[in-house]
């Protein structure tokens, strides 16, 4: 039986997002950073490729394009997911994909399995999920009496979905669920499109659409300049004036940042957690020559120009030369098999 991932469960970017939108907020910002980040002068090397100005990142396409429209599911087909379970899919003709992410939605569409999806979650909002039935609510949550009532042959989730009451209530109706790792990043993202995949009998369908996301990925990475002069990039998280959060290492960010030339801001600052509230003063020690923001928290302060007027940010590198890319939230930390247009998307739109 293929291996699925880890057991040990993860908490991804996005729940840690959520977990402190409701219960840290009051966390003193003062413990953020025990050390100040030496500074030299490479404002000029590391700068010397970047474009000044607010920028808008955006994908060539939003919609996700399946590596086959006739996929040959072979069933039954049996896994040992994140969770340790050992699960068996019988029938793939009615799948609901959920995670906070979008990432499952994805991989299943890109998969050719999209026609048989019959639920999707909050953050699957390419043009041939839409119009799907949402099975969560604007917390992420998983409604079970919905997701019954669209009669699965199949449920996938991962390591962040809840709550457990309506998990569990759905495996006791006779759902297979197949549970995956909650953490996106390069070093596991094909293993994540592979394992979606096999759960679905389609392994042969998920070795052609890892080949092909990693040759995307190659194309991509060839609008990074070489050298890249290496500039320190921020991954700053923002809903509304009070809550400004640094990613760190774990954060997924981390990972993109270096797929694009850069060095993260979060893990050169010693950072230990995914995502850090920083203060003003923390912001100015890590002095990060470009920012990237998901578009909809920019918008929580009114646009890219707002978050140029957050305490802190005006005077770092990235502040004095307006160095602010925003991405959709529900591309920029989704991996899947479109992380090569993210990357090339980035890439355009820091460096010149």
């Amino acid at each position: 039986m293929p291996e699925m991932g880890t057991t040990a469960p993860t908490r991804s970017p996005a729940r840690l997002l959520l977990a402190l939108l409701t219960g840290l907020v009051s966390v003193a910002v003062s413990a953020c950073f025990v050390t100040p980040i030496d500074q030299d002068n490479t404002e000029t090397a590391s700068s010397a490729h970047l474009r000044s100005g607010p920028q808008t990142a955006q994908l060539p396409d939003t919609d996700v394009h399946p590596i086959t429209t006739d996929p040959r599911p072979v069933l039954p087909a049996t896994v040992t997911d994140s969770g340790g379970h050992t699960v068996t899919v019988t029938d793939v003709s009615r799948i609901i994909a959920v995670d906070i992410n979008g990432t499952l939605g994805s991989i299943v569409h890109s998969l050719g399995l999209g026609p048989r999806m019959v639920g999707r979650d909050t953050s699957t909002i390419f043009p041939s999920a839409v119009g799907l039935p949402v099975v969560t609510n604007r917390g992420h949550s998983l409604n079970a009496e919905m997701v019954l009532d669209l009669r699965p042959s199949v449920l996938l989730i991962n390591q962040d979905t809840t709550p457990t009451g309506a998990i569990n209530q759905i495996r006791r109706s006779g759902i297979p669920v197949v549970l995956f790792t909650a953490v996106r990043s390069l070093d596991n993202n094909n293993r994540l499109i592979q394992s979606v995949a096999d759960a679905l009998g389609v392994s042969a369908e998920g070795r052609a659409l890892v080949e092909r996301t990693d040759r995307r990925i190659a194309e991509a990475q060839k609008l990074v300049p070489d050298p890249s002069g290496n500039p320190t990039i921020a991954f700053v998280y923002v809903r509304g004036p009070k809550l400004t959060l640094l990613a760190g290492p774990g954060s997924g960010a981390d990972s993109l940042i270096e797929a694009i030339g850069g060095t993260d801001a979060g893990t050169k600052a010693d950072l230990t957690g995914a995502f850090t509230m920083i203060s003003a003063e923390a912001m100015i020690r890590a002095d990060p020559d470009v920012i990237l923001v998901m578009k909809q928290g920019a918008d929580s302060v009114g646009g890219l120009d707002g978050v140029l007027k957050i305490a802190g940010i005006a005077a770092t590198s990235a502040g004095r030369n307006r160095r602010v890319v925003q991405m959709d939230e529900t591309k920029i930390l989704a991996f899947g098999p479109d992380v090569g247009e993210v990357i090339g998307s980035l890439a355009t739109a820091i460096y010149r």
